[in-house]
């Protein structure tokens, strides 16, 4: 039976002039400057989501948040009227609720309460199907749960355990809750590490043979999964919902060149995205790190893409991913993807949207739905690996085997003949591993000559496209 849902978008009607505690108080209320209206729709296609029924939405203005409530008692005694006439089972609060706030809240309103944490938590372990997506979503739901054992009800104060002779009354229910949740909490994270040496293998083996890894990443609900399956041609599970990929997926995929790629779909992000869920799902979300060019899906479509852009720039740079401060001698490529152009039913914005992005470089205007402009990405992406790779002729010794095999288990041997004292090769190398290979192999005849891979045969611009590469 489908949940009836009342849900709430709290927000502060002036920025506070606060210190201290009160400063903590008042960060979980969602930030000023965001669309009171878009967070409410966000936190209804949240409770969507997981199918409940939502009945009743608002967006409630708060001078100051209280410490026990959230909520002012009038706005409470409104509320609770609301949830009786319409007989609301569940009460959806967009902020991040004390364990207090939350069970005064259930007694005051006479129904079950979560917050937006709560939320998240809920669809992800609906959503989660492997093993490892499991395993974090139960790490983060514990880590979420056992901070929330104060709001538990009566039978936790009981004392169970040890004789009355042997001294003391034993440990409290709630005490041995905490324990039982810590021991889960050690053994998930032993599995996760696991997972975690697992994934560096499977990264490592991948860089042998090698292919570029190319990680989608963006706001959830973007279109990163319509994306990935039109690119691949594959049938990873699509729905206009929040959440709707968790697992991630990775797919072969080969570029206009002929350079054959990994593609690899993620999780997507969220504002005020949960703590306990980017450590829980950093063994996952490491594929973006090790990725070799991060392409970013924005819903350009979305009256709020600036701010969805900004939040997750902030996940990224919280996972040690930031593009503003990474080092110009990073070879990671960026891209941004403008998706949904599909959905801008102004013909003039459409048109202003794709040159505006037509003239910044390494950003394409698309719609991952009907395919326009995918061809566009396939060739920039062909353009900026190629722009990291150096094409080169490489002379060396029949007699060193080993040079011969480094070039082979590091590079892309385009072409080789040999005479009777040296091997002939053509070989297309990152320039970090053509630097090794120099150092590694100083007596060696390097490259006797470069060249960059365009249809026209000259080098190609640093900020070209190379939408005809």
């Amino acid at each position: 039976m489908t949940s009836r849902a009342l849900a709430l978008h709290p927000v502060l009607s002036r920025k506070p002039n606060l210190s201290g505690k009160s400063v903590a108080k008042a960060a979980s209320i969602p930030r000023i400057e965001a669309d009171p209206e878009a967070r409410l729709a966000e936190i209804v296609g949240l409770a969507q989501a997981i199918n409940l029924d939502v009945i009743e939405a608002q967006t409630i203005r708060l001078d100051r948040p209280r410490p026990a409530t959230l909520f002012g008692k009038g706005v409470i005694e409104r509320l609770a009227n609301i949830i009786e006439v319409e007989e609301i089972d569940l009460t959806v609060v967009d902020a991040a609720l004390t364990p207090i706030q939350q069970r005064n809240l259930e007694k005051a309103l006479s129904c079950k309460v979560i917050d937006r944490t709560g939320l998240i938590l809920e669809i992800f372990g609906e959503r989660a199907r492997t093993k490892e997506g499991v395993l974090q979503v139960e790490l983060a739901a514990l880590s979420y749960q056992k901070s929330r054992l104060v709001r538990s009800w009566t039978h936790l104060e009981r004392q169970r355990g040890g004789f009355g002779f042997m001294g003391g009354p034993g440990e409290s229910q709630i005490e041995s809750d905490r324990r039982q949740i810590s021991e889960r909490i050690t053994r998930l994270k032993r599995e996760l590490e696991e997972v975690k040496r697992t994934r560096t293998l499977h990264r490592q083996a991948r860089k042998k043979v090698p292919y570029p890894v190319v990680a989608l990443v963006g706001y959830t609900n973007a279109g990163k999964s319509t994306l990935f399956n039109r690119l691949t041609k594959s049938n990873v599970y699509v729905e206009d919902q929040l959440f709707a990929t968790l697992d991630p997926t990775m797919r072969g995929l080969c570029l206009p060149s002929g350079q054959e790629i990994i593609l690899s779909d993620t999780v997507g992000f969220i504002s005020d995205l949960p703590t306990m869920l980017v450590a829980a799902f950093r063994a996952t979300l490491e594929e973006v790190i090790a990725a070799d060019i991060v392409v970013h899906v924005r819903d350009i479509s979305h009256r709020e893409t600036e701010s969805q852009k900004s939040d997750v720039m902030a996940v990224l740079a919280d996972l040690g991913l930031d593009r503003q401060t990474e080092e110009p001698t990073d070879s990671r490529g960026w891209i941004e993807v403008w998706n949904k152009t599909d959905l801008v039913n102004d013909g003039d914005e459409k048109a202003a949207i794709e040159t505006r992005a037509a003239r910044m470089p390494e950003t394409v205007a698309l719609s991952a739905l009907t395919g326009t402009g995918c061809d566009d990405l396939l060739a920039l992406i062909d353009n900026v690996l190629s722009q990291r790779r150096h094409l080169g002729e490489f002379t060396v010794s029949l007699a060193d085997g080993a040079a011969i095999a480094w070039l082979y288990s590091h590079g892309r041997v385009d072409d080789r003949h040999d005479d009777e004292e040296n091997a002939h090769l053509t070989v297309s190398l990152e320039n970090a591993d053509l630097a090794r290979f120099a150092k590694k192999f100083p007596d060696c005849l390097a490259a006797v000559g470069e060249r960059e891979k365009s249809e026209e045969g000259e080098p190609a611009a640093a900020g070209d496209k190379g939408v005809g590469t």
